[in-house]
């Protein structure tokens, strides 16, 4: 009796807790960003001037917006359809309990497992829709007026605690049905897309039969020592998220793979085997894979001779962002302007969303309006993330990316590099993984020194 009745406090304490929560993090306005017109905007390989409103009107040779060939014309609208298309997870509220605890919301303690999940997202968006894609629906998304929505988040937290004491859950069903969103597009690519587009959310909904969500990625993480409430760093998440992927068993994903650097290396012939594992010689027919190099840009503050190089990253057309973040906050970053970082916040707490139901809302996975935030309060440590749809698509990337950290590079070392061969071939030991043991003790030992931030500074 005496362990049921702590039990049962624990629960009720845990409630408590998750609706303080829900209110404390729905209190995040979603305050207006301001933009220079006199300064290009990168976000993810992509490049807008807002100071050329008419999309027909070139931009001048020197304009400073020359990233690769991918200069665009730009203006407002593109630029809100471009970053509102991108997939944004946040804290959710209300879903189903955790297993081996009582939680049903991550308020507080989940922000970079969901940058991590923004990073994947944009990642299977290049692979399935490609960059030019974007969501025809972006700009139909209305920015709440502050002053309305805090008040509708008060009576939220109300009724969040109710709910949370009483142990109910209200699930919403969406207004538009999938037949009427569907009747909107006007051909059978743009129908194709959308099918596609709800997929890859699906595999990111708060179910434990979701691939990539939060209770499949809490699961990969006790392999590490991790448990839900726990904080997760981002060279942390970066190997959950390489298992999350290597364990799918899903048809539409063994094209694809994950490859996280051995202590900021690349080992080139690594990353080339496991993109054609199990697959034909023919370069149409290897894996795409996302590359995650955990990495870090200081000591205990952002080193500010590193800027040049974060922007570099978000320049190139390989690049899908950056988990990241200040102190104990991470963000998704996904671009930049000046010296400033654009980045979606996973801080805003959003109710459960049923995505098995067939025509379930898109509107509370794509964020109305970007942040910005100082390059300076950056925390050092993150992860970025590098997509290669095939082997030659790889080679290419890291030829331009070795470019580019030996430009950005002030020092006499880069922050990460390629390196030909297998880390094998480099006295690093190579251990089989086991089936019950999905981390293996070399992997532990590198996860645990990252976890831990004990970086060697070059």
């Amino acid at each position: 009796m005496e362990a049921t009745g702590t039990d049962d406090v624990d629960k009720l304490k845990t409630k408590f807790i998750s609706a303080w929560n829900n209110m404390k993090y729905s209190w995040v306005l979603k305050t207006k960003t301001y933009f220079s017109r006199n300064s290009p905007v990168l976000l993810l390989g992509k490049c807008y001037h807002f100071k050329y409103e008419d999309e027909n009107e070139l931009l001048p040779a020197r304009s400073g917006c020359t990233i690769e060939d991918h200069v665009i014309a730009g203006n407002v609208e593109e630029f809100r359809k471009d970053f509102i298309s991108r997939i944004w997870l946040t804290y959710r509220e209300e879903f189903p309990q955790i297993e081996g605890s009582a939680l049903t919301t991550d308020c507080g303690w989940g922000c970079t497992l969901r940058t991590g999940q923004m990073l994947l997202a944009q990642g299977l968006i290049l692979h399935f829709l490609g960059r030019a894609w974007t969501w025809p629906d972006a700009l139909n998304i209305e920015n709440s007026d502050s002053e309305s929505w805090t008040s509708n988040t008060v009576k939220k937290f109300t009724a969040s605690f109710e709910a949370s004491l009483s142990g109910e859950r209200e699930l919403k069903t969406p207004t538009i049905s999938l037949k009427e969103k569907i009747e909107r597009y006007s051909d059978d690519r743009e129908m194709q897309n959308e099918i596609y587009h709800r997929k890859i959310i699906s595999w990111f909904g708060d179910s434990p039969l979701a691939l990539f969500g939060l209770h499949q990625l809490i699961e990969y993480g006790k392999k590490s020592g991790k448990k839900a409430g726990d904080w997760y760093g981002p060279a942390v998440v970066a190997h959950i998220l390489r298992k999350a992927v290597e364990e799918a068993r899903h048809p539409d994903l063994k094209g694809i793979t994950i490859y996280v650097a051995q202590d900021c290396t690349v080992y080139s012939s690594d990353v080339i085997d496991k993109q054609c594992t199990s697959m034909a010689s023919d370069n149409t027919n290897d894996k795409a894979v996302i590359i995650l190099v955990p990495v870090r840009l200081g000591g205990e503050r952002t080193n500010a001779d590193y800027l040049d190089f974060v922007k570099g990253i978000l320049s190139l057309e390989y690049c899908v962002g950056i988990i990241g973040g200040k102190p104990k906050q991470s963000y998704y970053f996904a671009g930049f302007q000046d010296d400033s970082l654009i980045y979606m916040d996973p801080h805003y707490c959003q109710s459960f969303v049923d995505v098995s139901i067939k025509d379930f809302p898109l509107e509370t996975f794509h964020c109305p309006s970007p942040k910005k935030m100082s390059f300076r309060k950056m925390d050092p440590s993150c992860t970025i993330g590098f997509y290669c749809r095939n082997v030659q698509d790889f080679k290419r990337a890291s030829e331009e990316i070795t470019k580019m950290l030996k430009i950005s590079s002030k020092e006499k070392y880069p922050l990460f590099t390629f390196v030909n061969g297998h880390s094998r071939d480099y006295d690093f030991t190579s251990t089989t993984t086991n089936e019950e043991d999905l981390f293996s003790e070399d992997e532990k030992k590198r996860i645990k020194r990252f976890s831990t931030e004990e970086f060697v500074l070059l």
